[in-house]
């Protein structure tokens, strides 16, 4: 592309691996350090997502449960730089070229387990160091970087003040050979829902969840969630209105994946309440050999249902490779969403822009579907793999996904995208490679084919995605990305070219 040669892109070809929702209730087992001979407590997940490989054991006493718990600390930073290629702010525009950096870390205590029961609590910060951020009046050019610091706070308090610190987890726990129930503030990935902890601070949910073994190789899980707490965001809010009452449009559910037409203006003129739970359920299971299966269902009562069937199955083969296809059909039916939708001005697509050239059920109704394939070529001894991908969004509505979840996360989307406006294709070439056991690298190709006769929608693109990570020791961890855009503006659309490129530390304690 413009700024980076593409010779240095081609050199570098692959990847990091990225892992589901487990569900798993048995604990993982420990890793030992080569090099030291010592256990580590936690290793990241190529997502950067945490994994605990060390977790408290069994106590007799109430005391036993601090005394015997333990703490697991991480120390991050996160630096990052967008260079749109054709800025507008001075014309009153949104694309101004921008930088934020986060700085901080989590300090998390897992007690030891008393009768089946424990808890874990959680502290996370993120301070922004001012040699690198936006001024406080253009907090809201911020992109990529925004969640390293709460927009809300700086536009009211016309300061960055002492960065953000919150209760990120804080749960009581149950658990025994069938059932794991959590009840607070938590984690959980799903094909709905995702931690995405990328940043500094992950994404949060408060409520119940229960997952069970209910056959072998496979379990179920049931998840309740009165509030979600984003990675921008010092305390929780509702799962999917935009804005509040007061026209806050950052204090309320801003995931860049919100669908703007639910605001809360428009559920209270439909006379409908402006505060939602989300509910969510999903059955996996490995019963078959070589075939990864998962049932999942959601529902924000009022609003939208969802229903995901989603397969993988690995073909090994004798010289060590093996093929492993897979597919996800996500079904998205209105609860209610549509009719809210029609007490704006206008019915808005999921940016909040104007529905021209959406059909004409799109504008009444959430109705709508998306198919995701891939075919992975997975190398022996997990060397590494190479996957193409392709997903289609029916030309019905948008899908309403603001929970990180991302509904083509793993088929075709890349770094900082948003794959699912309707009708819209994408096909992703992927390379990931272990060099060595220190070094592994992930490079992405997609084209996005974007609806041209949907106007608010963006203009087709192509993207060049590449990761690396590097470990200095089994606890500190760099890790570097670098995406690059290229838009086809022949339709008249903006051009939404731009390079992002972000850099992070982690150290592991």
């Amino acid at each position: 592309m413009k700024k980076i040669g593409m010779s240095i892109l081609a050199a570098t070809a692959l990847a990091s691996t990225m892992a589901m929702a487990g569900g798993d209730i048995e604990p993982a087992k420990a890793e030992v350090s080569a090099k030291k001979g010592e256990v580590v407590k936690r290793k990241l997940k190529g997502n950067m997502v945490v994994e605990y490989n060390v977790l408290p054991g069994s106590t007799e006493s109430l005391t036993g449960m601090f005394q015997d718990g333990i703490f697991y600390g991480r120390l991050r930073s996160n630096s990052f730089y967008w260079d749109w290629d054709d800025e507008d702010y001075d014309t009153g525009g949104k694309r101004k070229d921008n930088k934020n950096m986060g700085v901080g870390g989590s300090l998390i205590f897992k007690s030891a387990v008393l009768n089946g029961f424990s808890f874990t609590a959680g502290y996370y910060g993120s301070l922004n160091p001012g040699f690198w951020r936006m001024d406080e009046d253009e907090v809201g050019y911020a992109k990529s970087g925004k969640d390293t610091f709460s927009r809300y706070n700086v536009s009211k308090t016309g300061s960055y003040g002492g960065g953000m610190h919150v209760l990120g987890q804080a749960y009581l726990e149950y658990k025994n050979s069938m059932f794991d129930i959590k009840a607070g503030r938590q984690l959980f990935e799903s094909v709905f829902t995702a931690s995405n902890d990328t940043k500094m601070i992950p994404n949060t949910f408060d409520g119940v969840t229960v997952a069970a073994k209910v056959a072998d190789k496979t379990t179920a899980r049931v998840a309740y969630f009165a509030k979600q707490k984003l990675r921008d965001h010092t305390s929780s809010h509702d799962v999917v209105t935009f804005n509040t009452a007061e026209g806050d449009k950052w204090n309320n559910n801003d995931d860049s994946a919100i669908h703007k037409g639910l605001n809360y203006d428009a559920f209270i003129a439909a006379g409908e309440d402006p505060d939602h739970e989300l509910i969510v359920a999903d059955l996996k299971t490995k019963i078959i050999p070589n075939l990864d299966a998962t049932l999942s269902v959601l529902s924000v009562p009022g609003v939208v249902k969802d229903i995901v069937a989603e397969a993988h199955y690995t073909v090994p083969m004798d010289n060590g490779w093996a093929v492993r296809p897979g597919f996800r059909y996500f079904y998205q039916m209105d609860d209610g969403a549509g009719a809210v939708n029609l007490e704006n001005p206008e019915p808005y697509n999921l940016a909040g822009k104007s529905m021209d050239g959406y059909s004409d059920g799109a504008k009444t109704s959430l109705d709508s579907s998306l198919f995701a394939a891939r075919v992975d070529m997975l190398m022996p001894e997990k060397k590494g793999f190479f996957r193409l991908g392709y997903s289609q969004i029916a030309d019905e509505a948008d899908i309403l996904a603001p929970w990180r979840g991302f509904p083509t996360g793993g088929f075709t989307r890349a770094m900082a995208q948003y794959n699912w406006y309707a009708n819209t294709k994408t096909y992703m070439a992927r390379a990931a490679y272990n060099f060595t056991p220190k070094f592994n690298a992930s490079l992405r190709y997609a084209v996005q084919d974007f609806d041209d006769d949907k106007s608010g929608v963006q203009a087709d693109s192509t993207i060049w995605h590449l990761d690396t990570v590097y470990k200095f020791t089994p606890n500190f961890y760099m890790k570097t990305r670098v995406g690059l855009v290229d838009a086809d503006t022949d339709s008249g659309k903006s051009d939404v070219s731009y390079n992002e490129y972000r850099l992070e530390f982690n150290y592991l304690f």
